[in-house]
């Protein structure tokens, strides 16, 4: 008989606890973005450039609502124009108004989960988004999305939590880290918009891949989404002639 392998354990962190202080970065601010446009410009000739062209970023967490609210706002409005996804998401809010007896623009998982299905879909939401979006607040319900956790947690970590829910990815994941919770280094490699300011603002012949990007941005550590908010602004100068 051959040998009985032995068993290994594997430890694996709780999300239920803090991640190292470490690992988790300080939301921006307006003074943290000084001091991260002075630092990438020092470090980066051609960021630098880019930066100067630019101006001062605006790159700070929007405050304004719930993460639920929120998350659930950018499942509505994937893959449609802004007008019509205004429509459907004001259709969307009255319904949760009309559930919970009182006009509110924040909707809660308890809420959501309490509206019927073909109520959501009355409101212009497809199947798959009704199905997201009940998803999403199912998730926040039973802890695997600890929306009032992330504070303590890593930026992998709330990855890891957001991308198991229907209807949100990796980027989508990256643009919450980036928008909602201002996290600063943050790197969304298959972004097309931050791929093409790359491009133009290191003269590649070849729009970077995910590996391209990475090595690109050795410089911007520990202020990644810094600098891609740059390349997509440079795209808009580059759109009106001006870079």
């Amino acid at each position: 008989m051959s040998p009985a392998k032995k068993r290994t354990s594997v430890s694996v962190r709780d999300v239920s606890a803090p991640a190292p202080a470490s690992a988790i970065a300080k939301p921006l601010t307006t003074r943290r973005l000084t001091q991260a446009i002075a630092e990438l410009s020092e470090r980066d000739t051609r960021l630098g450039a880019a930066i100067a062209a630019v101006g001062p970023c605006t790159l700070l967490p929007r405050t304004e609502g719930t993460h639920f609210g929120h998350l659930a706002r950018n499942i509505v409005y994937q893959q449609l124009s802004g007008s019509a996804a205004t429509t459907i998401h004001g259709r969307f809010l009255k319904h949760v108004s009309a559930h919970l007896g009182v006009e509110t623009e924040h909707p809660t998982p308890e809420s959501v989960l309490g509206i019927d299905d073909d109520a959501l879909r009355g409101c212009g939401l497809s199947v798959a988004k009704v199905r997201a979006i009940k998803d999403l607040a199912q998730h926040v319900i039973d802890g695997r999305l600890p929306l009032d956790r992330l504070d303590v947690m890593s930026d992998q970590e709330i990855i890891d939590a957001l991308v198991p829910v229907r209807g949100i990815g990796p980027w989508t994941a990256q643009m919450f880290l980036m928008f909602r919770l201002g996290r600063p280094d943050v790197l969304p490699v298959l972004d097309l918009g931050v791929r093409k300011g790359a491009q133009r603002i290191y003269r590649t012949r070849a729009l970077p891949d995910a590996a391209r990007l990475e090595k690109i941005a050795k410089t911007w550590r520990p202020w990644a989404s810094v600098a891609s908010w740059y390349c997509w602004r440079v795209l808009d100068l580059e759109d009106a002639g001006g870079w």
